[in-house]
C-alpha cells in the first residue's frame, strides 16, 4: 500500500482472514495480535490433546469426500477445507478421521495423509472455541473495510462489521472454503492474485482454481520489488 498499490478485494486462508482484515482496515494490527493469540487458546483448549485430527486428502472428488466423512458411523469427522480441486483437509474426532484416510484410499485418492496439527479446525468440535471468541470480539473495535472481504465461511463479498463478527465465530467450526472463495473473487473481474506472506501455498492452490490469473507474491524485498514493478 505504501507503493501505491491498493486492492480491489482482499481473502485470507484461515488464520490469514485476520491479515486480510487488518489489510483492509477493519482491525488494527495490535488488536489482530490479541485476537489470533485468544483465538489460538481456545482452539486448543476445546478438544484433549490426542482426541481431534485432521487429514489432508488429494485426488478425490469434493462429492466423495463429503459421502466418505458422512457415512461414517463410529464418530464425527467432515471436510474442513475446500482448498482447491483436488485438494481437501478433512477434521473430526481421531478414531474417525483414520477411518475417513482408509476410505479414501479405497476409493481412489492419490494420497491421505494425517497433518501434524494440535487441533481439528474448522469443524463443529469447534463450537465451544467458536463461542468464547464471540464474546471477546464485542471488546474489539471494528470498522467497516476500505475494500470488500471475501470471507471463509461463506465465499461472499461482506462489508459490514456485523457480517465480518458473525463470519470470524463462524470461521472456526464451519468448513473453509477457499476454492469457492477463489472463484467468487475471479468470477467478479479480479484477474491479478497477490500472496502477501511467507512461501507460495496460496499461489498454488489458485493457479490450480484459476489456471487463467496472474499470480504474484510478496514474502521478501525481492518478491515486493518485482511484484511493484509487475504491477
Amino acid at each position: 500500500m505504501s507503493k501505491g498499490i491498493k486492492p480491489s478485494v482482499v481473502a485470507g486462508h484461515s488464520l490469514g482472514e485476520y491479515s486480510a482484515l487488518v489489510a483492509a482496515g477493519v482491525l488494527s494490527f495490535a488488536d489482530a495480535v490479541r485476537l489470533t493469540e485468544k483465538r489460538g487458546q481456545f482452539m486448543q483448549e476445546a478438544v484433549p490433546e490426542g482426541k481431534g485430527l485432521m487429514a489432508a486428502i488429494l485426488g478425490l472428488e469434493r462429492n466423495k469426500v463429503n459421502e466418505i466423512c458422512s457415512s461414517l458411523q463410529g464418530g464425527y469427522v467432515a471436510p474442513a477445507n475446500y482448498n482447491c480441486p483436488g485438494q481437501i483437509v478433512i477434521a473430526g474426532e481421531k478414531i474417525a478421521v483414520e477411518e475417513a484416510i482408509k476410505l479414501c484410499k479405497d476409493a481412489g485418492a492419490k494420497r491421505a495423509v494425517a497433518l501434524s496439527v494440535s487441533v481439528p479446525s474448522h469443524c463443529k468440535l469447534m463450537y465451544a472455541a467458536s463461542q468464547r471468541l464471540a464474546g471477546i470480539l464485542d471488546e474489539i473495535e471494528f470498522k467497516k473495510p476500505a475494500v470488500p472481504v471475501v470471507n471463509n465461511a461463506d465465499a461472499l463479498f461482506l462489508q459490514s462489521v456485523d457480517e465480518i463478527k458473525s463470519s470470524l465465530i463462524r470461521q472456526l467450526n464451519s468448513p473453509l472454503l477457499w476454492e469457492d472463495s477463489v472463484k467468487a473473487m475471479a468470477g467478479s473481474g479480479i484477474n491479478t492474485f497477490v500472496e502477501v506472506g511467507p512461501g507460495k501455498v496460496l499461489s498454488g492452490l489458485i493457479k490450480r482454481i484459476v489456471p487463467e490469473a496472474r499470480i504474484l507474491n510478496v514474502e521478501d524485498t525481492k518478491s515486493l520489488e518485482h511484484t511493484i514493478s509487475s504491477l
